[in-house]
């Protein structure tokens, strides 16, 4: 194990390994049960995109971690699984073969533009400003997702408003809160997760840790059969392109699926890779090359691109790098032995879904809150006295957060930095990939917006 992942080499141990594995699982295990619940709406039946979820995330995560050997977990993300339901098939008014259709479809242009290094590439043209920024701005965004996760935070009132302290599950979370503060604090190995553990048993008298309504792995097998493979019937390929009037209509839609996985994906490995050394001067160097998947970081982006299609092909939305991961890497995590033990909790989940549900959200809001507190630290290295510098470092991170973004995020990010380029006469220092990104950020905003 020690010569597999090389542990020594990333500084970690199979302790802290296993620990953070056990953190980024309980940060994530909501896509569980909330997945299907919100694909389902769309008339795919609950049980098969519950195994589908499960499925889709132990395979990426797995490749994730044999193969590239970093300590990211996948699963079909959401916003991607909002975006499938709400936009494409209620207001574009695509069945959900299609559109699975089209995610799979997409899953294949970012398998193309890995294989291609323009995924590599694209990376490599981001500024150290506007990539601290990332860092920094997805800090705040995983803790703004544990804090909306939880209902602290409420728009009732039209604006954002701390919530009246007058349910358990907010004073279960104020506990878990202060509990892994404190144990930080006083630097407890494995301190988040352990806040994780106890919140959730100080929840079960409080009535906060509570079961949800799921499905046996028996039940959830025998409805597999209607959405595995069903992108390969007429109902999927077949039907798709099947009327040529609509064809426009269906690029742009697997162009807006693939645009946001794609930022998505990118802005989670600088923000979380880079910092704590994930991706070391190995990568550094390998952005400088083409020959061949040599490097964590190529076999990292490989593995979440490939992802997508297989998700689709089992029935689910896009598969991505999930930003929850951070929890897991703040917990000490630093190779795929993380991964490894996270795909594991997702094959347990299977059987041991009613367990899984239980987990509240006031119990791993507190995590990513703490978490989204250390990597807030990549703020630091930007030179916020230089306002050319601090516009577009500012507006990627703050869409981030209150976009619920990460790819609108780096898309106000890349805007500004390019306007401030060309206001102060340096637009030649403006790389090429740059340019074309911003482009067709704003492309994608004006398509979404006269759909």
């Amino acid at each position: 194990m020690e010569k597999f992942f090389k542990l020594k080499e990333n500084g970690t141990s199979v302790g802290t390994e296993v620990v953070a594995g056990f953190t980024t699982f309980f940060a994530m295990a909501y896509i569980i049960v909330v997945n299907p619940s919100i694909l389902s709406e769309s008339g795919m039946e609950w049980g098969a995109v519950f195994l589908a979820t499960i499925i889709s995330a132990v395979i990426g995560t797995l490749v994730m971690g044999l193969v590239a050997n970093v300590p990211y977990a996948q699963a079909p993300g959401m916003g991607l699984n909002a975006f499938f339901v709400y936009t494409v098939c209620f207001a574009l008014e695509f069945t959900w073969q299609e559109a699975l259709t089209m995610v799979f479809i997409c899953g294949l242009f970012n398998i193309f533009i890995t294989v291609t290094k323009i995924r590599k590439h694209i990376i490599k043209s981001i500024p150290a400003s506007l990539q601290n920024a990332i860092g920094g701005g997805i800090g705040l965004f995983v803790a703004y997702i544990g804090l909306l996760n939880v209902g602290i935070i409420n728009f009732g009132g039209g604006v954002p408003a701390l919530s009246t302290l007058n349910q358990p599950a907010f004073w279960l979370f104020l506990i878990g809160l202060v509990l892994i503060v404190v144990l930080q604090v006083l630097k407890v190995k494995g301190a988040i997760l352990i806040g994780i553990i106890v919140t959730t048993l100080i929840g079960i008298p409080m009535g906060v840790t509570v079961t949800s309504n799921t499905v046996s792995f028996s039940e959830a097998c025998a409805a597999l059969p209607s959405t595995f493979g069903v992108i390969f019937t007429s109902a999927g390929f077949g039907s798709l392109f099947s009327d040529m009037s609509r064809l426009p209509l269906v690029l742009i839609t697997i162009f807006s699926f693939s645009l946001s996985d794609t930022f998505d994906t990118i802005g989670t490995f600088i923000g979380t890779g880079r910092r704590s050394g994930i991706f070391s001067a190995e990568d550094e160097k390998a952005l400088e090359t083409n020959n061949g998947f040599k490097s964590k970081m190529d076999k990292a982006l490989f593995a979440d691109a490939t992802a997508t299609s297989i998700g689709a092909i089992f029935g689910t939305s896009n598969t991505t790098t999930f930003v929850e991961s951070a929890a897991g890497i703040g917990a000490g995590g630093r190779t795929g032995l993380t991964s490894v033990v996270v795909a594991l909790c997702f094959i347990a989940s299977a059987f041991l879904s009613t367990f899984v549900s239980a987990i509240p959200y006031a119990a791993t809001a507190p995590a990513l809150v703490v978490v989204g507190m250390m990597m807030v630290s990549s703020f630091r290295e930007i030179k916020w006295d230089d306002f050319a510098e601090a516009v577009p470092a500012f507006f990627a991170g703050l869409f981030m957060a209150l976009c619920y973004s990460i790819s609108y995020g780096i898309a106000f990010g890349f805007i500004f930095y390019c306007v401030v380029k060309c206001c102060t006469k340096r637009a030649k220092d403006v790389h090429p990939i740059l340019w074309v990104a911003t482009i067709l950020f704003i492309l994608n905003f004006v398509l979404l917006a006269v759909l």
